[in-house]
């Protein structure tokens, strides 16, 4: 990828107001692959005291959205057309990470997926996978 490529999806992360307030971070981004991190913060927690789904899926959809972008001419952006979630397991830990890919690039559809993993005193645990479809759209 080129810096302006690899620019606009950094400017694009910085302008989610939903991503500031999940304290993500945008962590890794190659052509097809993006990695954005989050901790697990007491205000994203659900009532048995693990990672609410929302915070797993918020962070999972960006990363396979953002996947989808880098493949894109830089007059487009994406928009979830849909995604679906399976979750594996409780998100227990300190932080969640969240790697989405692009399973098929296209003018028209870009399908993704993305997995979601749980991290604990330095283990990494299988949380969520999901997979969906990104609208390319002109800025």
């Amino acid at each position: 990828m080129d810096t302006a490529a690899r620019q606009r999806i950094f400017d694009s992360f910085a302008a989610q107001s939903m991503m500031k307030t999940l304290g993500a971070e945008l962590s890794h981004v190659e052509e097809g692959h993006v990695r954005i991190t989050s901790p697990i913060l007491p205000g994203a927690l659900q009532q048995q005291g693990f990672g609410h789904a929302g915070l797993t899926f918020s962070i999972g959809d960006s990363a396979a959205g953002y996947a989808a972008l880098t493949t894109l001419p830089l007059d487009m952006e994406v928009v979830t057309a849909e995604i679906k979630v399976n979750l594996l397991a409780p998100a227990r830990g300190d932080r969640l990470i969240a790697t989405g890919r692009v399973i098929k690039p296209g003018k028209r559809l870009c399908v993704v997926a993305s997995e979601v993993h749980a991290e604990a005193n330095g283990q990494t645990t299988l949380i969520a996978v999901m997979q969906g479809t990104m609208v390319p759209v002109p800025t």
